[in-house]
């Protein structure tokens, strides 16, 4: 039988997807695992990297029981960026992960800034000073857990602990490398000076080859585990982030992904690593070029904390679903004087500042749910065309459309908010799982089935199911309520640090 599919696996922050797509991009069968998160102490978000494993084979198993395991050419995995483990000598964690969302290495940034400086740690990562990427925790684990850093053998990515699973040998690509904010994105290799600053050594990290290099073959155990067909390929995929761009086939300055999920995240493609605060400089899953990209950890993070802590509502409720989007859909922009700034999680690009919070302001007797539920949704959209007018001003980036996908991308007034607000085309990709699609482009150029990453994006993105333009008369309200977002965060910043403080 020919082998004509490829797999496509992501390992996000609460589920693991597998989908079997052929050549032009159509899903043959999909299997999917929970992933639980763990919370030992505020500030603290964990799992066991044994679960990684674990949920992989249940999601992998679901596929290979639907079609035929030697139809798969290959197989490539996306994965939930900046979270690392740490593996002895045996390849056994040593402790549980320490997950993107992970706050206990604020303390770290401040010595790691004074080691190396911003301006360094940029050039060589593109990356800012931020608690998110391994490069603190790394500290923090020196600091803390002194025992636990000497032991560890391997500092490793999502995707290198799963590589070894499959195939005995713990290797992963630079788009996973890179996250970490140990590696040099120029270089394309572990930068000596940011290891050192955390005091390791290269050689205690995964090697780093290019998107759809081969990184080994299945083994006869990951075979039984999985279903696989022993020898399967295992080609190099990435971070979730700049391979769900590739599923859109965001690889064009002017086309953007757009990531309505947990986080918010979009990023515009560039030939070269430009560098600034107001976004980070990603390597690109194609292996070519670089992403300039923006992200927002509380986006659907902060719509399912008001809808379910604060109204008790279950979003998978459709009726009261309808009904909240219904009051906020009849609110004119502005949500009647209300504005939200949507930091629940601190802030990363462009004012990178772990103590920020968030903040509703403007609240009177007059204002509802749908008020709020409006404001939320308006925030996280002028925090995108906060960035976006930056990235203009300062790269000369002119994004015409973006693909969005993600959980909230399914609802129309999301998505008509974030076309009003940026000015910006909005296309809802019908490709609901990108991050799969994007490592199975990866999976089809190094398996054979695609001449490159790129003709392999080109031959399997989808199309748009319904697209959103901006409408000029809310567009104008939006531009005049940007002026005001934009000086919020600079005159209550100093506020948010003094209660940040106070609340430790």
């Amino acid at each position: 039988m020919r082998a004509d599919l490829v797999l496509g696996i992501d390992v996000s922050t609460t589920a693991t997807k597998a989908v079997a797509f052929d050549v032009q991009g159509r899903v043959q069968a999909a299997g999917r695992a929970a992933l639980s998160l763990a919370r030992p102490a505020p500030e603290r978000f964990e799992q066991d990297p044994r679960d990684w494993w674990a949920a992989l084979c249940r999601a992998v198993a679901e596929v290979t029981a639907a079609v035929d395991p030697g139809r798969i050419a290959g197989l490539a995995i996306a994965h939930q960026r900046e979270t690392f483990a740490c593996l002895d000598s045996g390849g056994e964690p040593l402790r549980a992960a320490m997950l993107w969302l992970d706050g206990r290495a604020r303390g770290q940034l401040g010595s790691l800034v004074g080691r190396v400086g911003i301006d360094r740690l940029r050039e060589v990562s593109g990356k800012a000073a931020d608690f998110g990427p391994a490069l603190p925790k790394i500290a923090w684990l020196a600091e803390e857990e002194p025992e636990t850093h000497r032991r560890t053998a391997l500092f490793c990515d999502v995707q290198a602990y799963l590589v070894q699973a499959l195939t005995g040998r713990a290797r992963t690509s630079w788009a996973s490398a890179d996250p970490l904010a140990l590696f040099d994105i120029v270089a394309r290799r572990w930068s000596e000076e940011l290891c050192g600053a955390v005091g390791i050594a290269p050689d205690r990290l995964p090697e780093a080859l290019a998107p759809g290099a081969p990184l080994g073959a299945v083994s006869e155990v990951a075979a039984a585990a999985t279903g696989l067909r022993a020898g399967t390929p295992v080609l190099a995929g990435g971070g979730d982030g700049q391979v769900a761009g590739l599923g859109v086939d965001a690889l064009d300055p002017r086309r953007a992904y757009l990531n309505l999920g947990t986080a918010v995240v979009f990023g515009v493609f560039c030939p070269e690593p430009r560098q600034d605060p107001a976004w980070r400089t990603m390597v690109s899953a194609s292996g070519r070029g670089y992403v300039l990209e923006s992200s927002l950890r509380s986006g659907a993070l902060l719509s399912d904390w008001f809808l379910r802590r604060l109204l008790g509502v279950d979003p998978r409720d459709k009726v009261a679903m309808a009904a909240i989007e219904a009051e906020a859909a009849s609110l004119r922009p502005g949500s009647d004087g209300l504005l939200l700034l949507p930091y629940w999680e601190g802030a990363m690009n462009p004012h990178w500042d772990p103590d920020a919070r968030g903040a509703i302001l403007g609240l009177t007797e007059a204002h509802g749910r749908g008020h709020v539920y409006r404001a939320l949704i308006e925030g996280v959209a002028l925090e995108q065309a906060l960035v976006l007018d930056l990235m203009r001003g300062r790269a000369g980036i002119e994004v015409a459309e973006f693909a969005a996908v993600g959980g909230v991308a399914a609802s129309d007034l999301w998505c008509a908010v974030m076309a009003d607000a940026t000015g910006v085309v909005l296309q809802r990709s019908e490709t609901v799982e990108a991050a799969c699609l994007g490592a199975a482009m990866c999976a089809a150029a190094g398996a054979g089935l695609a001449g490159s990453i790129e003709a392999a994006a080109k031959a399997m993105r989808g199309t748009a199911t319904a697209t959103f333009h901006p409408d000029a008369e809310r567009r104008r309200r939006y531009v005049e309520l940007l002026g005001i977002y934009r000086d919020v965060y600079p005159q209550v910043s100093g506020v948010m640090r003094r209660l940040s403080a106070f609340a430790r």
